[in-house]
């Protein structure tokens, strides 16, 4: 299995990204710099991680989406490519147009970073079909521009179509529909503000985010 991780400026769970892939799935891991204009062939997963790229100026993830690596991540996410993005990636992938909706403020305009508790909506799919009939899972949350916002028909056509993969338990950023994380209509393209790369082993007070690299990487 290989995996590659897009890093950014101002991204700081890159290595951590790379460290939970390696250790969940024993997989390969490039670090790949967002200038670069070409992929390593034969990936079997694609992360965009946390951070702060471009330290957030304009809108969070809106100058990363620019990157020259993302043209190729599009390519590859057409190909049916996994692709995750984590936090700041899936902010990234918003802007980009490989999700639908947009991540805004946080409703009390306050940063948050603590453990949640997450309601798995969907383990139908490549990303979360590991977690079996478990329907509780806990990750970390570290994010300041944490809330989901969608119109009312794409709200409808998420909740109709089963994109929707996660939602809090307890939303501690305002996401409409408590919603944590969410796919594309195609299956292969999974953003999550929650990250699972700080709850891959027991010492972090959690394993579920190893769950979730497996299952990406166990679908190649």
């Amino acid at each position: 299995m290989k995996a590659a991780v897009i890093v950014f400026p101002g991204s700081n769970c890159d290595r951590d990204c790379k460290v939970a892939i390696e250790r969940s799935t024993g997989a390969s891991v490039d670090m790949v710099w967002h200038g670069e204009t070409t992929l390593p062939s034969g990936l079997d997963l694609i992360v965009l991680p946390g951070g702060f790229s471009y330290g957030d100026y304009l809108r969070c993830g809106a100058m990363a989406a620019l990157s020259p690596v993302m043209t190729d991540v599009k390519a590859a996410a057409a190909r049916g490519v996994a692709v995750v993005g984590i936090c700041n990636g899936f902010q990234i992938l918003c802007e980009a147009g490989l999700l639908p909706g947009a991540l805004l403020r946080n409703e009390h305009l306050k940063y948050v970073c603590k453990p949640v508790d997450l309601k798995v909506v969907n383990s139908q799919n490549r990303f979360t079909s590991g977690y079996g009939t478990r329907r509780e899972v806990t990750m970390t949350v570290g994010n300041g521009e944490g809330n989901f916002f969608a119109d009312a028909e794409t709200l409808a056509r998420l909740e109709g179509e089963g994109q929707v993969v996660f939602r809090y338990l307890d939303n501690p950023n305002g996401s409409t529909a408590d919603i944590a994380g969410l796919i594309n209509a195609k299956g292969n393209i999974l953003g999550l503000m929650p990250h699972p790369d700080r709850a891959f082993e027991a010492e972090l007070g959690s394993t579920d985010g190893a769950i979730l690299f497996q299952s990406a990487l166990a679908s190649a």
